[in-house]
């Protein structure tokens, strides 16, 4: 039996399925063994060899300080990458680090992805520092273009780096790395456990374990080329394509099993952020969540104040939300976002209960105070800017002062309208009567009581006002009118 063409490939149960169906259009109808015999030519039971598809390679650039926005980027682009069976997905990085918690929800998900991930400190004068660091040991592939640096990995919240014994730029490794430990507790555990969670990545990935311990404990930095020398990284590349050429070939761990990449010929396609990224990245800077914080209850204050105005209470209510999503990706310190509210109220209360400063004194304390410990720096985050604070306090101490100002103004002034004001008011007799009779007072008619006889005409005074009939008395014994 000859071969099929070239290009065709027939099976033992496609033969039978050709047979049966055939005799059944026989005996139906002759004229449908053509159709048959078309749709077999065309694709029933014969298939073209499949081309095979080239490998794609998913690019991410991290570009800039690391945050909930870094991390939510890079979780929805790895299952992106994972639902369309990527060959590889390459963390291009310029970072000067960023956020811990951040930093760490970037190395689990890595470490859980089913894809390989290779990190790419690039292009020339990139840098992969602090959170960088993490990232890039975490990685299956660490890799650094020349002219990059990485390192500086201790945590930034302490507030100045350890003091070092050794030398910072790595090439020496100090005899005795945890001489330099600080020797504050909340100190010495924030750089203990830094230091074990980098070289527990160093382990996995099979690196450098002693610098990544000195990278925590001394700030050490490396350049490209003595981090290839020294095992911290696994390759140099020039570009992206050098990169790809260069990690043909090579075997990865998964959680599946090891992996061989495939990445000669690779078609990469580089995934931006969404709106949704730019959006949490524009308001999880904490100094802008702050921000937006504060309009939002003004503008709350502001509508509850005067029902009906609409576009404060609408633009709070949209500030706050914002504020508040925000927040839950920031390591919040309740207390503090407490005593905001407090110092708040306060001031607020300053203005419709006047206490001679005090309610707005202890308000204005407690604002500061609440705002300086509102963002948890202990957790890695990067705290509000103390010059916002001041100003936006000393902005509600000034509106609390000229409120409070203009209420005991007001209260001094005498009263210019209602029941109050009408003792003392000059008016008109219409009529002329002893006892009781009508007057006019400010153009309007009132019944009145008089102890005297008065003419028609004649001008009164208010003496006071008993329910709706006012008692009055002669404006001068003369009866001029006024």
């Amino acid at each position: 039996m000859s071969d099929p063409p070239l290009g065709w490939r027939l099976t033992r149960r496609d033969l039978d399925a050709a047979l049966i169906m055939g005799s059944f259009c026989m005996t139906f109808r002759p004229w449908s063994l053509a159709l048959f015999l078309l749709a077999l030519w065309t694709g029933g039971g014969v298939s073209a060899p499949a081309t095979e598809a080239r490998p794609s390679v998913y690019v991410l650039d991290i570009d800039g300080v690391i945050g909930p926005a870094t991390s939510d980027y890079v979780d929805q682009s790895l299952a992106q990458a994972e639902a369309q069976r990527a060959e590889l997905v390459v963390l291009r990085m310029d970072t000067p680090g960023g956020l811990d918690t951040a930093m760490r929800t970037i190395v689990k998900r890595i470490l859980a992805s089913s894809v390989p991930v290779a990190a790419y400190v690039a292009p020339s004068g990139a840098r992969a520092a602090s959170a960088g660091t993490y990232i890039l040991y975490a990685s299956h592939v660490a890799a650094m273009a020349p002219g990059t640096n990485l390192g500086a990995a201790t945590p930034v919240e302490l507030g100045g780096l350890p003091e070092v014994g050794g030398k910072p730029n790595g090439n020496d490794s100090a005899s005795d790395p945890k001489a330099s430990m600080p020797v504050d507790a909340h100190r010495t555990k924030l750089v203990n456990d830094a230091a074990a969670y980098l070289q527990s990545l160093a382990r996995l990935r099979k690196r450098n374990e002693a610098w990544a311990e000195q990278a925590v404990r001394m700030a050490s930095s490396l350049p490209a080329e003595d981090a290839l020398h020294l095992g911290v990284i696994n390759l140099l590349a020039t570009d992206l394509d050098q990169l790809l050429r260069q990690l043909d070939g090579v075997t990865v761990n998964l959680p599946s099993g090891p992996h061989v990449l495939r990445t000669v010929g690779a078609e990469y396609l580089v995934l931006e952020p969404d709106w949704g990224n730019h959006l949490l990245a524009a308001i999880s800077n904490p100094t802008m969540a702050y921000i937006l914080m504060l309009l939002g209850i003004y503008g709350l204050i502001h509508e509850f104040s005067n029902p009906g105005t609409l576009l404060p209470g609408t633009a709070g209510a949209v500030s706050l939300l914002l504020a508040l999503y925000a927040f839950q990706v920031l390591p919040v310190n309740y207390a503090g976002l407490a005593l905001i509210l407090l110092g708040l109220l306060l001031m607020v209360a300053e203005a419709f209960v006047p206490s001679f400063g005090a309610l707005g004194v202890g308000g204005v304390i407690a604002f500061i105070f609440g705002s300086l410990i509102l963002i948890d720096t202990g957790q890695g985050g990067q705290g509000i800017s103390l010059p916002v604070v001041l100003t936006l306090a000393a902005i509600s101490a000034a509106v609390i002062l000229l409120v409070t100002n203009l209420a005991l103004k007001s209260r001094r002034l005498p009263v210019v309208s209602g029941a109050e004001e009408l003792p003392g008011a000059r008016g008109v007799a219409v009529e002329a009567f002893t006892g009781e009779g009508t007057v006019r007072v400010r153009g309007e008619l009132w019944s009145a009581r008089a102890n005297q006889p008065l003419r028609r005409g004649q001008a009164v005074r208010v003496v006071e006002r008993d329910g709706l009939i006012l008692l009055v008395s002669p404006e001068n014994k003369e009866g001029n009118a006024p």
